[in-house]
């Protein structure tokens, strides 16, 4: 087996609910054995994060971040995933970490919001003007091809900038958008929460990308009251991103609320209930999401050779 290179460039081959699909899909095989591993040299970090899903195959993600990388003028996080065959080991492919990672993060939610979000929500609000954010415009867009998309950020210049390069719209006032919003996306990198509960209207959708660390929230604990809560993988939230360590750790809510995780899809409990609930789905991330994500790109690029 000749294992083979899968740039940026395959970008064109991929689709934003046929990934949601096979996100699903991989869901519904033998959990995934998942691991990471972290390396330090000063400010610079070795991160590794692995997975196994019988059946699909195995991913080594390998991401080098520098945050020196900023003043040489290159990306501060570098990086593959390797695809290797499941039966054999061999190595099949190595696919660009940013390619993967970039759909990996805005697929992941894409799925929460097709299975929480009201089907004929209409008004969808994406906070924050990053990468992550444009990623969610586009994969929002084809998920909900009817609605309108609207930015905040709290830097306007940089909504506005983001919008006009999207072809959205932007609202500067957050609580007027929160009280529109019938799906939220948050993509900020807010330590301390900003999003606060009382703004969000029944029947809404939350979409919580942004925090990825202990010491990160984005939304307040009305939010987290409020909310019939989900994330997309319990062993990488719970006790690993502050969005749901925090208020667990201060009896806010418990870890017995998080009512069901994309393993939970084939039992119909991932599902809104009522059409005026508010849903909150914490997106973690996790190697085996990777490993889902990095096979649709390997599925995508082979059908295109024919």
């Amino acid at each position: 087996m000749k294992p083979v290179f899968i740039g940026p460039e395959a970008e064109a081959l991929l689709d934003w609910v046929q990934l949601s699909e096979a996100l699903e899909a991989g869901h519904r095989l033998p959990r995934a054995e998942v691991a990471d591993t972290f390396l330090y040299r000063g400010a610079d970090t070795l991160l590794t994060r692995s997975a196994w899903i019988s059946g699909l195959g195995i991913a080594v993600k390998a991401a080098a971040i520098v945050p020196g990388n900023a003043e040489r003028g290159i990306e501060s996080v570098t990086g593959a995933v390797n695809l290797l065959h499941d039966v054999t080991g061999e190595l099949e492919a190595v696919v660009d970490f940013g390619l993967v990672t970039k759909w990996k993060t805005a697929g992941d939610s894409l799925l929460a919001a097709r299975k929480l979000a009201r089907p004929d929500a209409r008004e969808i609000l994406v906070c924050g003007a990053g990468k992550v954010a444009a990623s969610m415009v586009a994969a929002y867009r084809a998920g909900f091809p009817d609605a309108r998309i609207t930015i905040w950020n709290r830097t306007v210049v940089t909504a506005e900038a983001l919008a006009a390069r999207m072809g959205v719209g932007v609202e500067a006032d957050l609580e007027t958008a929160l009280k529109r919003a019938e799906i939220v996306a948050t993509t900020t990198m807010a330590i301390e929460p900003w999003l606060n509960g009382d703004w969000i209207q029944p029947g809404t959708h939350l979409d919580l990308i942004g925090a990825y660390r202990p010491d990160m929230r984005e939304v307040d604990d009305t939010a987290i009251s409020r909310a019939r809560i989900f994330c997309d993988a319990r062993a990488t939230t719970v006790h690993h991103i502050g969005e749901f360590r925090d208020p667990i750790a201060r009896g806010v809510m418990a870890e017995a609320d998080i009512v069901a995780d994309y393993y939970d899809i084939a039992s119909g409990k991932f599902a809104r209930q009522t059409r005026d609930e508010i849903t909150l789905c914490k997106n973690g991330g996790g190697a085996h999401l990777d490993l889902i994500t990095a096979q649709y790109i390997l599925q995508m690029w082979r059908a295109a050779q024919g």
